[in-house]
């Protein structure tokens, strides 16, 4: 410890700070050998924060079991209701995008400083939401009528649930969405995916809603781009072109989409050649992820690729990736940084 003779200024018999500091805090609490305290701190926080970022991102399919459990209360309630009504789902829908819009605000908006307070005074303490989780580009998705949103996948896709969530509130619309064929899988999960609308194909199913006037959400990577792209944000489509031939049959138009910090929310390990191999072997996501970390999540929309009858399927397929590329390149910092991610919270 700091012998009592020592002093904290500069000079060659100076204390570094920190023991100074401990010093202090010593004689404040009245408490002695204060630093072997902060070493055993220090080493419980190395033990369980790995621990604490395997942990989360299965928080968040937690929430997606909270949600399964309201809505089959929610059914059980309005059972008699099913035979009469054609909009059963609308007050379930409703509340669980409140729901998940306001997870969103809280976990992945941003702060800023109280407009109120005198600059000059710097007071972290006082600080307001600002913002929220935002979606820039809302005025694109049409108001009645059919679209074809193409969205680059996160290792945990929650943008896109934040995205559903946004749409309906603001919209009044429901986004049907493909989801990988091990989703419809998952024990429990068939009622959420039927109220939600998603569906595994074929291509003709796609087509179909589209001409019927809804909105239609497709990732051509899938879950393969899930778990292998990283922080350099790598679109991994292959040759796919499925997703641009149902645009071409149903006439409408594409609508490119990508959220800001998605890989700096959640990480996978999947681009390992152990989990790549499993993947391309069984098609199942053995890979872990980790993350959950709060960062600003900022989700874009590009302009509307009209329907061209002249243009083949595979130029498309090219056209839409070019244009989910550009907005990576104009709203993504490469590669990514979690700690500048979560910085972006504040102003």
């Amino acid at each position: 410890m700091i012998d009592k003779n020592q002093t904290c200024g500069l000079g060659q018999d100076s204390v570094p700070y920190m023991l100074c500091l401990i010093h202090i805090l010593e004689e404040w609490f009245g408490v002695e050998q204060l630093e072997d305290y902060l070493n055993f701190a220090n080493y419980l926080l190395w033990v369980f924060t790995p621990l604490i970022l395997l942990i989360l991102p299965y928080f968040t399919i937690f929430l997606l079991y909270l949600t399964i459990i309201f809505l089959h209360i929610y059914k059980r309630k309005n059972v008699l209701k099913e035979a009469y009504s054609h909009n059963l789902w609308d007050g379930a829908r409703k509340t669980v995008a409140t729901l998940w819009d306001g997870h969103a605000a809280v976990w992945h908006g941003g702060v800023s400083s109280c407009p109120s307070c005198d600059p000059r005074k710097r007071s972290p303490l006082l600080i307001t939401p600002h913002g929220g989780y935002e979606v820039h580009g809302m005025e694109k998705i049409p108001e009645d009528g059919p679209a074809l949103i193409i969205f680059y996948h996160g290792a945990i896709p929650i943008d896109f649930y934040y995205f559903m969530a946004k749409i309906f509130i603001h919209k009044g619309r429901t986004c049907r969405v493909v989801a990988d064929h091990f989703v419809f899988k998952i024990p429990g999960f068939s009622l959420l995916l039927d109220v939600f609308c998603a569906l595994h194909g074929p291509r003709e199913k796609c087509v179909e809603i589209l001409r019927s006037g809804h909105l239609l959400a497709i990732s051509p990577g899938g879950v393969r781009e899930a778990l292998i792209s990283d922080e350099t944000y790598n679109i991994v489509w292959g040759h796919r072109k499925g997703f641009a031939q149902v645009a071409i049959d149903a006439k409408v138009p594409i609508i490119p989409m990508f959220t800001q910090n998605i890989r700096e929310g959640f990480r996978s390990l999947g681009g390992t050649r152990l989990f790549r191999w499993l993947y391309e072997k069984f098609r199942y996501p053995f890979a872990p992820m980790y993350g959950g970390f709060p960062v600003k999540l900022r989700t874009y929309l590009g302009d509307p690729i009209p329907y061209d009858p002249k243009i083949t399927a595979e130029e498309l397929a090219e056209k839409t990736k070019n244009a989910v590329q550009a907005l990576i390149d104009k709203h993504q910092r490469i590669p990514g940084n979690i700690m500048s991610a979560l910085l972006e919270r504040f102003h």
